[in-house]
């Protein structure tokens, strides 16, 4: 039975609130860069690190972040995070600025390490270096060298003229979502093409919502304030569209600015809502096909879409939401969470997803996917986006192809060219270089980073890949995507490599508990705190975009094999539970992750049958990617070996027992992803039944006495049955636990009760909270919920009496804090200094020197009156640990030596409301004489 009780949720008082001061600017450095580790985390007021703050009391306390300049509005979440535990995702304010997190319950302590990240990098970090055409030292990196030309070229121009239209429909209201969201969308067609049209849909990400023409200024809201415009980030696709529409294809780009001015209110950060609107543009275009008449002029101008070929395009978030989408139209989600609610009158084909999270990591296993890793991501750094491949292993019937093409050099917002300074109608920014400019893999002007023509050329090439091989069916594409190493010359200079899962693959080597490794080689964690578990230790540096965080840490089922060897000779043999067979196939294919910038990294192949005999399959190469610190380089190449020599050797191919891998140059290090039987060609994709599991969240009030049990909502849909592995965070801890679940449509297998007890003390509100991912035969919607229970009592109120309020100096004034009622959360409240209506103000230099330095992190020179220091940021914290009903507050003086009058302080206790609005409280004065 799990607990949660308002007593558990307090306890010691909190440390004193810290002050907003100037910090570093916004900057995204690696995890190796040992400035950026330490970066923010200068102490400030309180013990707080500098540019921190807790501000509020009882239920309304928050932990504050502000950035002295805005953070760029991106698609990846900002977390705040204590040590190695997630705290939470905090709300931003319009400007970009200031982040604040409910704290509930959480307690922080003196030097508490207080994080800011977004995709693994650091926010709150040393600021920009000199850019790289400055420093002539940082040498480039050098590119992959070109792969053989593929046999057709998807790049190329079709033969229709193209016409473009756009449509504006009345907006749309979704669950959750105060304000509606607008159903506005580009649209490019092929002229003169016959018959109907097979569909594109594009789907942007989040970025800031507004501008002021004529400005810098930009805004993350909606709808949009006066004397601001819509920033029009679904007209930034056109170039994709038009060699779509040329080739025979009905594009269409929506406009989602209402989704991204609210989704900081959606716990899955607006991928039900992004779902539930790519689903009601398709019905309308499925209602417009069925009644032209009825069409919208910009519908007519182009010719009829066919619905039963539909390929979903989505950047960023909008990846996310296109994934979604792909789910919600195979298997409806609960009535409540969705914004669209008839029937399903087309098919997705396919999706694309762009530099895109995956919060959830709930891909679509039977939709076949072909997803783009901008190498120079500054958004989605840690490239999450991998799992749309690597999530879907194991969890359906594996015939969908899911490809990962890793663009060397390509950052985050130039596939969209609203986002791409000299491109866009409002302000933008290069994502990477807006971080740091001396990187030798990414800082524009070096050998592998692409200009934004480039990668929007390449990026359109790869786009139309997807759609001639998902939808068009025509497999010569195929070797373009999934890790056979072919180019498209359209794509120019951009290095893309690809690899690949589903289709025609059959699972040789899965890693998973069950694998049995030799010497030279252990099961690695691809999520894991420890460094002795882990894949790839946080202490090294570097990152992968196969081993990026989710929420839980660590993360049990996602493993891989970890390799490392001092000199060549010595096999690392990788032994499954079973036999497996790898009968059909042409050839053994292996993901093989190599360091960043290496070469040359040699392994012999061998496969061994179940009666002990031994086949060499030959010899692989594996080069690492151009990698830097700043870059998730760590990325599975694709290598295949031909499985003729075991076929001569006479080797039992329906049962092999063991894959053994040896090392041929030097000392090195390697990661092996998984194994495969691999045949050419592009199997035809049935849906399986799958069981679908959405969470959702209850929200109660704790009541005056007694204890309720409640039950954190679950909705298992769908059909047939699988397994999901749920995991429970422990709401004092944030220790996460986790099991394999069993369910089937209509049962309640997943079952979290949770306790309230209810009293008549004012407290926190309390959360639990529960979350799951597909493991076989689910697909997971909306993956996070829980309980809530509000706290229903008032707070008490506060009432201030002196203690020593006239003393002589070297002594300590002193006030008590005295509340009506005892309570079951800790009662804080915030002092500021204020100039006394008469006589000589109390100043920095009649105050102790340690104490003052301590709250201002040094000492004004010359000094200055207290309410000025105020100004500068001085604040007194007076915190009622739960369950008392006092405290005190005192300001500790010193002894100046100076004959003068008496000096005073005037002081005023402030508390916050529900909507983070100050309540002045009550003024106090002190006096300070010479000493006798």
């Amino acid at each position: 039975m799990i607990r949660v009780t308002r007593a558990a949720a307090t306890a010691a008082a909190l440390l004193a609130l810290a002050a907003v001061a100037p910090g570093p600017a916004f900057a995204g450095p690696a995890a190796a860069d040992p400035s950026a580790a330490s970066a923010g985390n200068r102490p400030g007021d309180g013990g707080l690190p500098e540019g921190w703050r807790v501000g509020g009391s009882g239920a309304d306390r928050q932990l504050v972040w502000t950035s002295p300049g805005p953070v760029p509005a991106g698609d990846a979440r900002v977390e705040f995070h204590l040590g190695d535990r997630l705290l939470g995702r905090p709300v931003p304010s319009p400007d970009g600025r200031t982040f604040r997190l409910p704290l509930g319950g959480t307690r922080l302590t003196e030097g508490a390490r207080l994080r800011v990240t977004a995709a693994g990098r650091r926010l709150d970090a040393a600021a920009p270096a000199r850019a790289a055409a400055e420093r002539p030292d940082v040498p480039s990196a050098v590119p992959p060298p070109p792969l053989p030309v593929n046999a057709v070229d998807p790049g190329v121009p079709g033969r229709f003229a193209t016409v473009t239209s756009r449509y504006d429909l009345a907006p749309v209201r979704l669950p959750g979502f105060a304000e509606p969201v607008e159903m506005r969308a580009v649209v490019v067609g092929p002229a003169g093409a016959p018959g109907k049209r097979p569909v594109a849909l594009f789907l942007h990400g989040r970025h800031s919502t507004c501008y002021a023409p004529g400005t810098e200024d930009v805004r993350l809201m909606w709808p949009c304030e006066a004397g601001t415009v819509p920033i029009p980030s679904h007209e930034g696709y056109l170039r994709a569209q038009r060699l779509l529409a040329s080739q025979g294809y009905v594009t269409v780009s929506v406009s989602a600015n209402g989704v991204n001015g609210q989704d900081h209110l959606a716990e899955d950060g607006g991928a039900q809502a992004r779902s539930s609107l790519v689903r009601l543009h398709l019905a309308r275009w499925a209602q417009w096909s069925a009644h032209r008449s009825t069409a919208p002029a910009a519908v007519r101008a182009v010719p009829p879409a066919d619905l039963s070929r539909v390929l979903l395009v989505g950047h960023s978030r909008g990846g996310e939401g296109v994934n979604r989408a792909a789910i919600d139209s195979l298997t409806p989600p609960p009535a409540a969470q969705d914004g669209h609610h008839g029937p399903v009158r087309w098919t997705i084909r396919g999706t694309v997803p762009i530099g895109p999270t995956i919060f959830g990591h709930n891909p679509a296993p039977d939709v076949p996917s072909m997803t783009v890793l901008p190498g120079c991501d500054g958004d989605v750094s840690d490239l999450q986006g991998q799992n749309f491949v690597d999530g879907t292993r194991g969890v359906s019937s594996g015939t969908a192809l899911h490809s990962a093409v890793y663009v060397v050099g390509a950052n985050h917002n130039f596939f969209n060219s609203e986002w791409t300074p000299g491109q866009a109608q409002a302000p933008a920014l290069d994502d990477f270089s807006s971080e740091d400019g001396t990187d030798p893999v990414c800082s524009p002007g070096t050998a592998t980073r692409l200009t934004a023509e480039q990668q929007q050329a390449a990026g359109a090439t790869y786009v139309a890949a997807a759609a001639r091989l998902f939808v068009g069916g025509d497999d010569r594409v195929r070797p373009l995507l999934d890790g056979t190493g072919r180019r498209a010359p359209s794509a120019g200079p951009a290095r893309v490599l690809a690899h690949a899962v589903g289709a025609h693959r059959t699972p040789v080597v899965l890693p998973d508990p069950t694998l049995r490794v030799s010497a030279g080689g252990r099961l690695c964690a691809q999520v894991d705190p420890d460094a002795a578990r882990s894949c790839l230790s946080p202490e090294e540096g570097g990152a992968s975009p196969h081993f990026a965080y989710w929420d839980a840490s660590p993360e049990p089922g996602r493993d891989a094999v970890a390799l490392r060897w001092e000199r060549p000779g010595t096999p690392v043999t990788v032994r499954p539970a079973r036999a497996v067979s790898l009968a059909g196939a042409d050839a053994l294919a292996l993901r093989l992750i190599v360091p960043p910038n290496t070469t040359g990294t040699l392994l012999d192949v061998s496969v061994t049958d179940a009666t002990g005999r031994r086949a060499d399959l030959g010899r692989t190469r594996v080069d690492g990617l151009p990698g830097s610190g700043r870059t998730a380089s760590y990325w599975a190449r694709e290598v295949r070996v031909p499985l003729s020599a075991a076929r001569r050797s006479g080797l039992d191919l329906r049962r092999i027992t063991a894959v053994s891998l040896t090392p041929r140059a030097g000392a090195g290090r390697a990661w092996l992803m998984d194994a495969w039987g691999w045949r050419p060609g592009t199997p035809v994709v049935r849906p399986a039944p799958l069981a679908r599991v959405d969470i959702g969240r209850l929200t109660v009030k704790e009541g005056d006495s007694g204890t309720r049990t409640y039950r954190v909502p679950v909705t298992v849909s769908g059909r047939g049955g699988g397994q999901v592995r749920l995991f429970l965070p422990r709401p004092d801890t944030g220790e996460v636990t986790s099991r394999l679940v069993t369910v089937r449509p209509g049962r309640h297998d997943i079952d979290v009760p949770v306790e309230v007890r209810g009293n008549t003390r004012y407290g926190y509100d309390a959360t639990r909270d529960a979350f799951v991912k597909a493991v076989r035969g689910t697909v997971v919607g909306s993956h996070r919920g829980g309980v809530t229970a509000l706290n229903d009592d008032a707070m008490p109120t506060l009432r201030l009496t002196p203690v020593a309020d006239d003393v002589s100096e070297g002594a300590a004034l002193g006030w008590r804090l005295t509340l009506s009622d005892v309570a079951d959360a800790d009662i804080t409240g915030e002092v500021s200094f204020l100039a006394p209506a008469g006589g000589p103000e109390l100043s920095t230099a009649d105050v102790d020197r340690a104490w003052l330095e301590e709250r201002l992190g040094g000492l004004p020179d010359p000094a200055v009156p207290l309410s000025e220091a105020s100004r500068l940021g001085l604040y007194l914290a007076v915190t009622v640990p739960a369950g008392q009903t006092a405290a005190e507050l005192s300001v500790p003086t010193g002894r100046d030596g100076v004959v003068e009058p008496a000096e005073f302080l005037r002081g005023r206790l402030t508390t916050y409301d529900g909507s983070w609005q100050p309540v002045p409280g009550p003024e106090f004065t002190g006096t300070v004489r010479d000493a006798a």
